[in-house]
């Protein structure tokens, strides 16, 4: 369909099922598994027609991942940016942000969520992200702003 009609088409990677991603086992190499998989998503778009520039690529952080390996997906960015396709991250208000800003034991509930959010949206930016999937749309732009002044010399 993203061939025939010649648009965009995002690439996600995730383990298993929504129904069953965060019940299956964890990958071992979180960066290898996600590498590999978008890799090969991308392959079979390519061979779907798909052209290249309206491939982006998201490395599905929440998506059958652990905790740990959210963070360290985030941390490691510039790996997946590495493929030369797009990179969008979507961590807005995720359940491993609730996990970390948890307060007696109870996660953070998701409206509570923007400021770490808004370190993610940068942190993710400074990694190579090129579009980033939040909730918050004008704080987030703003922080958006200031990360791409940050990566373009203010430019």
């Amino acid at each position: 369909m993203a061939a025939t009609h010649r648009v965009p088409l995002i690439l996600m990677h995730m383990r298993g099922t929504p129904r069953t991603m965060q019940k299956m086992p964890f990958a071992r190499d979180v960066m290898k598994d996600v590498v590999n998989g978008l890799k090969r998503s991308v392959a079979v778009a390519r061979r779907a027609g798909v052209v290249k520039n309206k491939i982006v690529v998201d490395p599905g952080i929440g998506f059958g991942k652990s905790f740990e390996q959210n963070y360290e997906l985030l941390a490691k960015l510039d790996e997946i940016a590495k493929l030369g396709y797009p990179l969008l991250v979507g961590t807005s208000r995720k359940g491993f942000l609730g996990k970390t800003l948890a307060r007696n034991g109870k996660p953070a509930p998701a409206e509570e969520r923007i400021w770490g959010t808004a370190a993610t949206v940068t942190a993710s930016i400074l990694g190579g992200a090129h579009i980033v999937r939040v909730h918050d749309v004008a704080e987030m732009a703003q922080v958006a702003r200031v990360a791409d002044a940050i990566v373009y010399n203010g430019v």
